[in-house]
């Protein structure tokens, strides 16, 4: 970023002023607070508290509820500059992500209700309910059904990889409404409703799922939760379609993450280059060590420009569905790519906590498989962009 001013969908903010103050706030959250969060597995609180308190996680609320009124462009940047330094975005980000469908689709009263109280940090909406055991990537078999009683629906079913229920107010979740069986295709009968898990109680009970990355993820059970008729977000039936807008915002924003994850892991190897000595002269002066780092440097810049494009006709209202499943990739890659790069240049060192490469190592290799495979947005691009027949 050069002093570019950012065009959003309500707004125009500049960018580095953007991610100069989100770079103030991340310096009070050194290497050694993440190390210490990543060892004990532990959720990042004081971190997410202060991004709450500064406004960043209401920034794509609009200013009548409270928010910073600014778009996906906006909100790419705060999110590449956690990452970028140090930080791990994925501990708050879905409060972002969830926004898409709540403010495209959401009633008024909805909006009223809980836009003002997510906006000054009352409540957090970090949960989105849509992967099932079973169903994996084919959303449209889940089973977890909503069945109508007088008032509302009674759901029953369970999620998984369902992350930061621990730590959210607001759960969005999609159910069946009406069996598969029963509709003529199978993107119908798919219901989005938002869940207020203070009064679910026992209803909604959540299993820690342990990974090999400080990313708070459960499998979630639903046993005869009551939601009510003014929990249903949008139309009836036509929940997946809504849950695309948040899908096409997740992976967005995500691959702003990963562009922060790239930019850390080439200055960090390129220092690291510059000032380690062996055979008499610093290794970066070697080709071998040189040139790696230097296409991960070109790859992440590349990536970069097709993740604002993404961001840009999203905040345009654009259709952006193939712009970000490529940002998606390309990022992923990217980041990927500047990450093994890193590990090669830090030899032994880069396994050592203390230079936190491998925590960061560890934490971007999640995007390739989600929030969906990169196998998959491949086939997306193949069957639905390019009219190739489909492969699945």
């Amino acid at each position: 970023m050069n002093g570019h001013p950012v065009t959003a969908g309500t707004g125009t903010a500049d960018a580095d002023d953007i991610s100069g103050a989100v770079a103030q706030l991340c310096a009070r959250f050194d290497d050694i607070y993440w190390r210490e969060v990543d060892s004990k597995k532990a959720y990042p609180k004081e971190f997410v508290d202060a991004l709450t308190e500064a406004g960043w996680l209401s920034i794509l609320i609009p200013e009548e509820y409270g928010g910073g009124g600014l778009g996906l462009s906006e909100a790419s940047l705060v999110l590449e500059e956690i990452n970028f330094s140090g930080g791990n975005g994925a501990a708050c980000h879905a409060q972002m992500y969830t926004m898409a469908a709540l403010l495209r689709h959401g009633s008024e009263e909805q909006k009223q209700t809980y836009l003002p109280e997510i906006a000054r940090g009352a409540l957090r909406m970090q949960a989105f309910g849509v992967t099932e055991p079973d169903a994996g990537s084919d959303t449209t078999r889940i089973r977890t059904m909503a069945k109508r009683v007088d008032g509302g629906w009674v759901v029953n079913g369970q999620k998984i990889w369902t992350s930061r229920v621990q730590h959210s107010d607001l759960l969005l979740l999609l159910a069946r409404t009406t069996p598969l069986a029963e509709v003529t295709r199978p993107v119908d009968g798919l219901s989005l409703f938002l869940v207020d898990l203070r009064t679910a109680g026992d209803a909604v009970t959540a299993r820690p799922i342990d990974t090999m990355l400080n990313h708070e993820t459960n499998e979630v059970f639903i046993k005869d939760l009551f939601v009510p008729q003014d929990a249903l977000v949008g139309v009836e039936g036509n929940g997946l379609r809504q849950v695309f807008d948040g899908m096409n915002a997740e992976r967005i924003l995500l691959s702003a993450e990963c562009i922060g994850d790239g930019r850390w892991f080439v200055k960090r190897a390129s220092e690291y280059a510059s000032t380690r000595q062996v055979f008499g002269r610093a290794i970066g002066a070697n080709q071998g060590v040189q040139f790696p780092i230097a296409r991960a440097y070109a790859a992440v810049t590349a990536a970069t420009l097709v993740q604002r494009d993404a961001a840009q006709r999203f905040d345009a209202g654009l259709p952006c569905g193939a712009q970000a499943n490529m940002a998606k990739l390309l990022c992923s890659e990217a980041s990927w790519q500047a990450a093994d790069t890193a590990m090669d240049c830090f030899g032994g060192y880069a396994f050592a906590t203390e230079y936190d490469i491998e925590r960061k190592f560890r934490e971007t290799r999640l995007y390739k498989n989600a929030p969906i495979s990169n196998n998959l947005v491949l086939a997306f691009l193949g069957h639905h962009v390019l009219s190739m027949p489909k492969s699945y």
